[in-house]
């Protein structure tokens, strides 16, 4: 009756399942370890980690029920979607809350969420969708490519203006995607030169545009404005004007250019001239794996929790390197390294192609994300916003991640009843 009772409940690849549940065990040792930061503010060591818990346990629920949806209906919802994923995004773009200067969230009352988290899946199910849908023998037919630039044109550009790194993430996934789908290899290379020049052009003007340093002493900046706004008044007027407008617009460029500069920047700093004022994240992470002396330092004794900004999201695999040295940070990478594999074989199950393409787009789309926080973190490259995926602390992406590994064993409970139909022993 048990077991039973737990079939209903597990339904899907068991090891996806294992996967899964490794990753929040891991998050919730993780993020409890890594919260002091929180802890001090909040008052109480268990406030952080239970509302962690308590994210979790409501992302668990959101699976489940996903999981008990059948594939067919995912379809049905994708126009849905991809409209209100424009309409938040705008809205966030517009009048959204800002962190760190980036508006990235909306909110309803005491719900908020980030649009972007939505929109990934969105485009990913939509791209599925073409792809399947203009599937031949030879391949995807020709006209394939158009649509999925078409609906990606209304979703990027609104992700990319306050958010790079999660836009720039979403164009390789769907990239992925599309070989996978076997777009004509012609069509592809040409999307490949023309968004090599745009990256190149768009770092020109980032690079241009933006600024790394601000002025010493505001009042004598605030004194010379003055003074120019009586020489020549309407003049200046106009042209505070000009630069509130670009500077609203385009106000993510300092950012930005700072990131490029700090990772292109290779020069030897000796520990006495690093600035962790200026670099306190680098630093800080480059100490905690420096100090895990292979083995760790065990679970809950890291010390840069304290002093590393972030240490609970974006940076928090920089402290599971501490905590547990190499043989944890293998671990967890040997974690989504399964779930990408066990996808694709779950995705070569498959009897329909819409299935096998939505499956291997949300495992891309979680994987991409994982590899490149990690690769943030041990500094192979650009410091982002990009949290670790089913470990990090988070609201909504921890949510959505959840129902993410539901759309997969919802399409694993079908691949798996084509198995048994066609008595084929896995």
């Amino acid at each position: 009756m048990i077991n039973k009772t737990l079939n209903n409940i597990f339904k899907g690849d068991k090891v996806i399942w294992m996967v899964f549940f490794f990753l929040c065990i891991i998050s919730v040792i993780e993020v409890y370890s890594a919260s002091s930061q929180l802890t001090y503010k909040d008052g109480s060591y268990l406030a952080p980690v239970l509302k962690h818990i308590g994210i979790l346990l409501m992302g668990i629920f959101c699976m489940v029920i996903t999981l008990n949806i059948k594939c067919k209906y995912f379809k049905i919802v994708t126009p849905f979607l991809l409209i209100v994923s424009f309409i938040m995004l705008l809205w966030a773009l517009i009048g959204g809350d800002k962190t760190n200067e980036a508006a990235r969230w909306v909110g309803f009352g005491f719900l908020k969420f980030q649009p972007s988290e939505i929109a990934k899946g969105t485009l990913v199910l939509a791209t599925a969708q073409i792809l399947s849908a203009l599937q031949t023998e030879k391949g995807a037919d020709r006209h394939a490519f158009g649509y999925i630039l078409f609906v990606c044109a209304w979703i990027i550009p609104l992700i990319l203006v306050e958010n790079f790194s999660t836009a720039a993430l979403l164009c390789v996934v769907i990239f992925m995607m599309m070989v996978l789908g076997r777009v004509p290899l012609q069509q592809l290379g040409k999307l490949l030169g023309v968004v090599v020049l745009l990256v190149a052009v768009f770092i020109g003007v980032i690079m241009f545009f933006g600024k790394t340093e601000q002025p010493a002493n505001p009042d004598q900046t605030l004194v010379q404005q003055v003074e120019q706004l009586n020489d020549d008044g309407t003049i200046q007027v106009q042209t505070e004007q000009e630069e509130s407008a670009f500077k609203k617009i385009f106000h993510r460029f300092d950012t930005w250019k700072a990131r490029i500069e700090k990772f292109f920047d290779r020069t030897e700093v000796s520990p006495a001239e690093f600035d962790l004022d200026k670099d306190g994240q680098v630093g800080h992470a480059n100490i905690a794996i420096a100090t895990s002396n292979i083995v760790g330092k065990g679970p809950g004794n890291s010390v840069e929790r304290d002093f590393l900004s972030q240490a609970f999201s974006d940076f928090i695999y920089a402290i599971i390197i501490e905590e547990t040295g190499i043989v944890g940070a293998i671990f967890v990478a040997m974690l989504y390294i399964i779930l990408l594999f066990r996808t694709g074989r779950i995705a070569n199950r498959c009897e329909n192609n819409f299935p096998a393409f939505l499956a291997m787009g949300i495992a891309l789309l979680l994987v991409t994300q994982a590899l490149f926080n990690m690769c943030v973190a041990v500094g192979l490259a650009p410091v982002t916003g990009q949290p670790l995926p089913l470990i990090s602390k988070g609201g909504t992406s921890t949510m959505i991640n959840c129902m993410y590994i539901g759309v997969i064993l919802s399409i694993s409970r079908s691949a798996k009843k084509k198995i048994e139909e066609s008595g084929v022993k896995e």
